[in-house]
């Protein structure tokens, strides 16, 4: 595909990196000549300078020949102009924007988008998209992250592998037996920087980070027989009441029955505002690093300590101290620069949330051709975890996993079929319109599209 993507800051230049490298032609436009001469030097890409809401700029960049457009700048406002000039001159396809601003979601104002008014085919919002990965975090204690697929049917957990796993050094093909109440296809691990997949014969050890395809009512059995046996927290501390830790006590307030949330907000208007806007919340006006309102707070009550406000610093920070008023407490932070993960083991910060990943991720499963619907990725996109539907046309009917010549690197985690989640063994045989997720390397994507592929995108 011919795609413009307008805005070269971290997620621009993330995004562009990784469809350049799925063959993809790529043209990246920015007001910033040094972000354009960066993204020239390091990629395989086409680099426009000048603004991306000028016709001449778009016309420059190709846009006449464009299947799509995501507008990913700093400015609201910007990236929705973009998409009505993309649409109204040049006619492009799909057109996706960031949208930062609540005022532009959701609520009275949610028919603003539609070719009648803002012609914006997918609204990215980061600070949406974070909130609903922190839920699903918190919703599988034990594990670091739950992404549910097949509306909710399946789930892929990833868990760090302790010396308390029963599992490890087990080979994967005796787990069955010698764990009969595991019901998982474990697909992989991280294992130092490299992601491994495992076959029959390999096992998992300490310090892995395994990723593994389950029906999503077996969370609880599978995160036992890994050896996490953490309960749910039913009370929970949020530092930040920015956009974030907003809309994740909303969420919390709505779905978790029995949950306690607190937020600590330093600016006193938006402390009263988010007050006001929540119902069950407990809100305090306050500095999270001063030790006195964290004790105002009752921190050591805390079960879940989440530090969400803008300063990297601050919620490293919040971490360190959560862990010093009550050890053993789980604690997540959220950081833009990716330097800090290096400081995640030193500091014991259980989780370090990267929103650029995540706003990654939610554009990728909008680029993808085919019955693709869901992509989640690992080491900044050389491998997704993707759901497609199986067409009658697909090459995969009638045969079996063992006999579909799929690349080693394409690991099939499991399917719903009728409703049905199966965790599927080598002879399982592929019908129409069964519902496979799996696992894939980025190289093997043009091979993906084409067994799951039909005419037009999606």
């Amino acid at each position: 595909m011919n795609i413009i993507i307008c805005g070269a800051g971290r997620v621009g230049f993330s995004i562009s990196k990784q469809l350049s490298a799925q063959g993809h032609s790529i043209t990246v436009i920015d007001q910033s000549s040094e972000f354009i001469q960066k993204i020239n030097d390091t990629q395989d890409v086409k680099g426009v300078v000048g603004r991306a809401t000028f016709p001449s700029v778009l016309e420059k960049a190709g846009a006449e020949d464009a299947d799509m457009i995501i507008a990913v700048t700093q400015n609201d406002e910007t990236n929705m102009v973009i998409c009505q000039v993309a649409y109204s001159i040049f006619k492009i396809n799909k057109k996706i924007a960031r949208v930062r601003s609540q005022e532009f979601l959701g609520g009275k104002w949610g028919k603003l988008y539609g070719e009648s008014n803002l012609p914006i085919d997918v609204i990215i919002s980061p600070e949406l998209e974070v909130a609903k990965s922190l839920q699903r975090k918190l919703d599988a204690p034990g594990a670091v992250d739950s992404v549910p697929f097949a509306n909710g049917k399946i789930k892929v957990l990833e868990i760090n592998i302790g010396k308390n796993c029963p599992l490890v050094n087990t080979e994967l093909a005796k787990l069955t037996e010698n764990f009969p109440a595991l019901k998982a296809n474990i697909l992989g691990v991280i294992r130092g920087e490299k992601f491994v997949i495992l076959k029959k014969k390999d096992k998992m050890i300490i310090d892995d980070k395994a990723f593994v395809v389950i029906n999503a009512s077996q969370i609880n059995t599978t995160l036992s027989a890994f050896g996490h046996e953490e309960k749910m927290a039913k009370k929970i501390l949020i530092i930040g009441g920015g956009n974030i830790g907003l809309n994740l006590a909303k969420k919390l307030e709505s779905d978790s029955e029995g949950v306690r949330v607190k937020i600590i907000e330093k600016n006193k208007e938006r402390a009263e505002f988010i007050a006001n806007e929540l119902n069950n919340t407990i809100v305090i006006n306050g500095d999270g690093l001063d030790e006195d309102v964290l004790k105002e707070a009752n921190i050591e009550e805390a079960e879940t300590v989440l530090s969400l406000t803008n300063d990297d610093e601050d919620n490293i920070m919040v971490g360190v101290l959560a862990e010093k008023n009550t050890p053993n407490k789980r604690t997540i932070a959220l950081v833009n620069k990716q330097n800090y993960s290096l400081l995640q083991t030193s500091l014991k910060i259980d989780d370090l949330v990267d929103p650029r990943l995540t706003t990654i991720s939610t554009i990728l499963k909008h680029v993808h051709k085919g019955t693709i619907e869901t992509v989640y990725t690992l080491l900044d996109g050389k491998y997704e975890f993707i759901e497609a539907e199986v067409l009658e046309t697909s090459e995969l009917i009638s045969k079996s996993i063992k006999d579909s010549n799929l690349p080693g690197e394409i690991r099939i985690g499991a399917i719903v079929r009728k409703k049905e989640v199966i965790i599927p063994k080598s002879d399982f045989v592929f019908e129409k319109k069964d519902l496979v997720v799996f696992l894939t390397k980025r190289e093997h994507l043009e091979k993906v599209e084409s067994l799951f592929r039909i005419s037009s995108l999606v």
